[in-house]
C-alpha cells in the first residue's frame, strides 16, 4: 500500500472518529444505574428505558412524535411530489427560481421560520394544536422530498411516458402506471428523511406547540433545561437507533432502485 492511500486511510478513520466521539461517549450513560450522567459507570440497567415508557411526559412525547412524523411524512409526501412532478414540466416558466423557493427552508434560520409561523397559526387558529406543529414540520420537511423525487423523475426517460401515450393511455393513466411506479423509490426515500426530519425537529416546535403537542425533541430540549437525567442519554440512544435505522432504509431503497432490472 502506498504512503498517499495509509495517509487517506487514516484521515477517513479519524474524521469518522471525530463525527461519532459524542455518541460513543452518550450511548453508554443510557445503561446507568446511577441518577447522574458521569463517568465511570457504578452499574448497568435498564431503569431510564423503564422511566420512558412509565413517566407520562416521556410517554406522552413519544407519542406525539409519532403522530406528528406520520402526518408531516404523509403531507410532505404528498405536497413534495407534486412540487416535483412540477418543476419537470418542460414549459414552466423560471423553473429555476420556482426550485429555489421549494429549498428555501432548508437555509432560512429556524428561529425566523418559528416566529413567522407563530404570528400566522395565531390568526388563523392553528397555534397550539398538532394541526400546527404538523403543518410546521411538512415546510421544513418537503424540501427533503423534493429533491429526492426529482432525482428519481430525472432518471425517467421521457420516451416511455410518450410510447404510453402513444398507445392511447390517458395522463392520469401514464402517471399512475409509468410515472409513479419509477418514480416511487425516490418518493419513499423522502418520506423517510420528511420523518427523520420532523422526528429531529425542536425550534419550530417550541414557537408552535402547546403543552399537549410537546415531542420527544421539545421533551429532551426542557429536560436539559430543568434537571439533566440519564433518561436523556435513553432518549438519545432511542433517537440514535431510529436514525440510523431510516438511514438504513434510505439507503436499501435507493440500492434496489439503482439495481438493472433483468427482464421477465
Amino acid at each position: 500500500m502506498r504512503l498517499i492511500d495509509v495517509a487517506r486511510l487514516l484521515f477517513g478513520v479519524f474524521a469518522v472518529l471525530f463525527l461519532i466521539a459524542p455518541l460513543i461517549a452518550i450511548l453508554p450513560l443510557a445503561f446507568t444505574s446511577s441518577i447522574f450522567l458521569t463517568y465511570p459507570i457504578p452499574d448497568y440497567s435498564l431503569r431510564w428505558f423503564r422511566e420512558l415508557a412509565v413517566a407520562d411526559a416521556w410517554r406522552l412525547s413519544i407519542v406525539n412524535s409519532l403522530i406528528v412524523g406520520t402526518g408531516t411524512t404523509i403531507l410532505a409526501g404528498v405536497l413534495g411530489t407534486m412540487a416535483a412532478l412540477g418543476l419537470r414540466n418542460s414549459g414552466l416558466i423560471l423553473p429555476g427560481l420556482f426550485r429555489t423557493a421549494f429549498l428555501l427552508p432548508m437555509v432560512v434560520p429556524a428561529v425566523v421560520l418559528g416566529v413567522g409561523m407563530q404570528v400566522f397559526f395565531v390568526q388563523i387558529g392553528f397555534a397550539n394544536s398538532y394541526a400546527g406543529v404538523i403543518c410546521a414540520h411538512t415546510v421544513v420537511a418537503v424540501p427533503f422530498v423534493v429533491v429526492s423525487v426529482s432525482a428519481s423523475l430525472a432518471g425517467i426517460d421521457r420516451r416511455v411516458e410518450r410510447a404510453a401515450l402513444s398507445l392511447g393511455a390517458s395522463p392520469l393513466t401514464v402517471f399512475r402506471r409509468v410515472t409513479l411506479p419509477l418514480a416511487l423509490p425516490g418518493i419513499l426515500s423522502g418520506a423517510v428523511f420528511a420523518f427523520a426530519t420532523s422526528l429531529d425537529e425542536v425550534v419550530l416546535t417550541l414557537f408552535v406547540a402547546g403543552p399537549n403537542q410537546r415531542t420527544l425533541a421539545r421533551q429532551m430540549f426542557s429536560t436539559i433545561r430543568e434537571n439533566i437525567s440519564p433518561a436523556i442519554a435513553a432518549a438519545a440512544f432511542l433517537f440514535i437507533v431510529g436514525t440510523l435505522l431510516v438511514a438504513a432504509i434510505a439507503l436499501l431503497i435507493r440500492s434496489r432502485s439503482t439495481q438493472p432490472k433483468t427482464p421477465a
